[in-house]
């Protein structure tokens, strides 16, 4: 498959963002710089950072997979996933933007010790908690990228996660936040243009939507169906699956941490509404083409690959059919490539600022200098990128079941500590931890029973009614409200200063 043609279009794309990653080390001089882009985000830099933010490997590898395993009743995730960014900037940004220009937090983790007054226990536990969920999400975003070079240029799985890790890497670590928020600007324009011109193509080609949904209804009905009769995404378990999308990934670190870098909170009027319009359709014409793929998979266009996940590749394989000129794969590839790059790199910088700002500045060394804080930054955003890129050497069998647990953690992690934190003035330190440790242990034992099929005590935790991210939020809601009920309160003064009450905004 691989031309000079291919590689030249794939390296002028690396070599694109390695540019921009020089360019904004430039402007780095403080650790504001590096880690909130010295607050200085415009409308659409903003716009675009969240859409490139959210859209991760799921987005077009996940999506389409999924699309093809099991047809409509997935559509639900095109509503919810885009619902999940105004759900942040409504519910979360507007107050935290507020409070964060005056007390001049760098990142989330600084908003928790403020508000439940625990500068080392719940800046600890939630930096922590952001590491481990960010690694988890981590892995499935360089599984992504792997499944593209693997097809595009027919090498090894470890060769192409190295090409991923490489150039992912050196952009983020010398460019910051500047070199993510301009280099998702870029990606999130090639996405959604290409998106807009490769989907309708790929659809084109098997058939239209019509037929699309003719031949899915005589291959299984419940394809065609709003949702299934049993197992997942039946009506039961799709809003356990809303919850989990729009609120999990709303308050995912690497999402809510944008918010921060905004030069203006006018912005946040018209951004969620712009954002899912946006999102929304592109997210649709991906589901479709996994749709179409499953048509062009049963009449024996083309046939997948022998691999354990290779429903991620539906939308590649679309793209090889429906484009027999051998020098436009790449450039629908790079398109791919854009979207889980775009999360790939802020996962990887969050990772980074929770390590050396909430732990070792404001933790094991408070008179910290600020070019030590930007060096150990740099320095873990190049151990998790290696220490992930060894994990997805065994890729999983659904790239959408790996990134949704990722979320689901992320949901009973942070959700509670941050809503109640933000419009419940009862809400206590002791609370905040009870809550937060229980969700993230609960998260972590559900998710590994479901994802891992395993029967504990006669019951098969694969086969649970709702997603598993559902039980241990009712666990961490519980605690919250338990022990917050009986522990000492929150000053009167902190609960003004961060805002918290039953508002948006006092303005």
């Amino acid at each position: 498959m691989t031309d000079y043609v291919t590689i030249a279009v794939i390296a002028i794309y690396f070599l694109v963002l390695l540019g921009i990653g020089v360019w904004a080390s430039k402007k780095i001089k403080t650790a504001e710089d590096y880690l909130v882009a010295g607050r200085s985000l415009g409308f659409w830099v903003f716009i675009l950072l969240m859409i490139g933010t959210v859209c991760s490997g799921m987005s077009l590898l996940g999506v389409s997979g999924l699309g093809y395993r099991a047809g409509w009743p997935t559509m639900w995730e095109e509503i919810f996933v885009p619902l999940a960014i105004g759900f942040c900037i409504i519910f979360f940004g507007v107050k935290l933007h507020n409070v964060a220009k005056t007390a001049g937090y760098m990142t989330v983790q600084d908003y928790l010790a403020h508000r439940y007054e625990s500068p080392t226990a719940l800046r600890s536990l939630s930096a922590v908690a952001g590491i481990i969920v960010s690694l988890i999400y981590l892995v499935g975003q360089y599984t992504a990228i792997a499944i593209v070079l693997m097809w595009l240029f027919a090498i090894p799985l470890w060769l192409a996660l190295l090409i991923a890790t490489l150039v992912t890497m050196i952009y983020t670590t010398i460019g910051g936040l500047y070199a993510v928020a301009w280099a998702s600007l870029i990606q999130s324009i090639i996405l959604i243009v290409g998106i807009f011109v490769m989907a309708p193509i790929i659809i084109y080609y098997a058939g239209g939507f019509t037929h699309v949904n003719e031949v899915l209804a005589t291959i299984n009905p419940n394809l065609v169906m709003p949702w299934m009769p049993s197992g997942a995404f039946t009506p039961a378990y799709i809003v356990s699956f809303a919850i989990m999308l729009m609120v999990g990934l709303a308050c995912a670190p690497h999402v809510i941490n944008n918010v921060l870098a905004v030069k203006d909170v006018k912005y946040f009027k018209w951004a969620p509404l712009v954002a899912f319009l946006i999102y929304g359709a592109a997210m649709y014409l991906l589901k479709f083409t996994g749709l179409a793929g499953l048509v062009m998979v049963k009449a024996g266009v083309f046939t997948l690959p022998a691999v354990s996940n290779a429903s991620d590749f539906i939308i590649l394989y679309g793209i090889q059919y429906s484009l027999p000129i051998l020098a436009l794969w790449a450039i629908f590839a790079v398109i791919v490539l854009a979207a889980v790059m775009s999360t790939t790199d802020r996962l990887m910088l969050t990772i980074g600022a929770m390590c050396s700002w909430d732990l070792y500045k404001k933790i094991i060394r408070p008179n910290a200098s600020d070019k030590s804080v930007v060096l150990l930054s740099k320095v873990i955003v190049v151990l998790s990128a290696f220490g992930t890129m060894i994990l997805a050497i065994n890729p999983p069998a659904a790239l959408a079941s790996l990134i949704w647990m990722g979320i689901g953690i992320m949901l009973a992690t942070f959700a509670v500590p941050f809503l109640a934190g933000l419009y419940w003035r009862g809400a206590t330190r002791a609370g905040a931890l009870a809550s937060m440790f229980l969700g993230l242990v609960s998260a972590v034992v559900f998710g590994a029973l479901n994802y891992f099929n395993i029967t504990l005590f006669g019951y098969n935790y694969g086969n649970l009614p709702l997603h598993f991210s559902f039980y241990p939020l009712v666990i961490s809601v519980v605690a919250m409200y338990v022990v917050s009920i009986f522990s000492q309160k929150t000053s009167e003064k902190v609960l003004d200063e961060t805002q918290t009450g039953w508002y948006i905004s006092k303005r």
